[in-house]
């Protein structure tokens, strides 16, 4: 009876399926017990900027060095970029402020992780970055404002660029900072945003290196070095559709489930339903204080049977002492496990 594997059997899966109930009451969920205790292991979080730190909410700041009226050279960029669902080309739309009309639009071309190149009232418009500009062979003029740079040449002919900004969500300052307290040794941000603007936020955030200027292919080639050099779990959290290959590679993926893709989601092994970054440091808390339950359960489980079993050896064990060691022990494993249900707010 002492021998009787029930409070190891029971509290142990009991303590996994507690970790989960708490973090889905948190807005948390995990899509299984292996990914919980992988969460737990956590040492580096890799994290994308643009709806991940960011708001995702661009807005037109500014129009630099354009050499037609500033209101033609949004409205062509615009009409380029009326095809695309990026939340650029939203914040370019709003900025112009009119019905678009997309018969004016024709061969639109969307190069990935550079730009667009379309045929607005018959003159080729290419709206994009330095890399879309350098491709086409256009000479453009740097920026140094804090922003998305947007460049736009028209036949050929570099014609200005529109600086757009994104807003930093309210608890990302909050988020990086408990994800170091919940023990993650080393957060690190990847975008395709140009170094100074990239090097901004990153201060701004307090995050310990920022790898920026990256195609959308190259944040997974970032991700295979950054575990090539962890010691410990590797986590990405990202929200859009190129973030998929990343989240399926990393340690742990974790996406943002209410302005995430579909394909970001399903890609995930941890999903949080409300786009709070603030959540990951919660998820990691929740997974570690999972972990330390089941730990404690195994001990206590076999400690109280190995000393039972050796009095028992000796003759010094009665029924009542096993049954404590089957039945009590099991009883107070379960007990504990339940603790895994609460969380305390950051």
């Amino acid at each position: 009876m002492i021998s009787c594997p029930c409070a190891l059997v029971i509290s142990i899966p009991l303590s996994f399926f507690a970790g989960i109930g708490g973090a889905s009451k948190e807005g948390i969920l995990v899509k299984g017990s292996n990914y919980l205790e992988a969460l737990s292991q956590t040492e580096t979080l890799v994290m994308d900027k643009t709806g991940t730190l960011t708001q995702g909410v661009f807005e037109v700041t500014a129009v630099h060095h354009n050499s037609m009226d500033e209101n033609k050279l949004i409205e062509l960029t615009a009409l380029a970029e009326s095809a695309s669902s990026h939340p650029i080309s939203k914040s370019l739309r709003k900025a112009y402020g009119k019905n678009l009309d997309r018969n004016r639009v024709s061969n639109v071309r969307e190069l990935s992780g550079k730009g667009v190149v379309a045929s607005v009232d018959g003159n080729e418009v290419a709206a994009g970055n330095e890399k879309l500009m350098a491709e086409l062979g256009v000479a453009c003029i740097a920026c140094r404002s804090s922003g998305t740079v947007v460049h736009v040449a028209v036949d050929g002919a570099y014609c200005g660029h529109i600086v757009i900004a994104d807003r930093l969500k309210p608890n990302a300052v909050k988020a990086v900072r408990e994800a170091k307290a919940a023990g993650v040794r080393k957060v690190v941000m990847l975008t395709g945003d140009r170094s100074a603007v990239a090097r901004a936020v990153a201060a701004e955030l307090g995050i310990d290196e920022v790898r920026s200027e990256l195609m959308p292919g190259d944040k997974v080639a970032a991700v295979e070095a950054i575990l090539a050099e962890a010691k410990g779990k590797v986590a990405f959290v990202g929200d859009g559709i190129n973030d998929a290959p990343v989240l399926s590679r990393a340690d742990i993926g974790i996406a943002m489930g209410a302005m995430g893709s579909d394909a970001a989601i399903e890609a995930a092994d941890v999903v949080l339903m409300d786009d709070d970054p603030l959540k990951i440091a919660k998820g990691i808390k929740i997974s570690r204080k999972c972990l330390r339950i089941v730990k404690e359960n195994i001990w206590f489980a076999i400690g109280i049977k190995v000393l039972c079993l050796a009095l028992g050896a000796f003759g010094l064990a009665n029924m009542w002492m096993a049954i404590f060691a089957d039945v009590g022990v099991m009883i107070l494993a379960i007990l504990n496990a339940i603790r895994a249900l609460f969380v305390k707010k950051l």
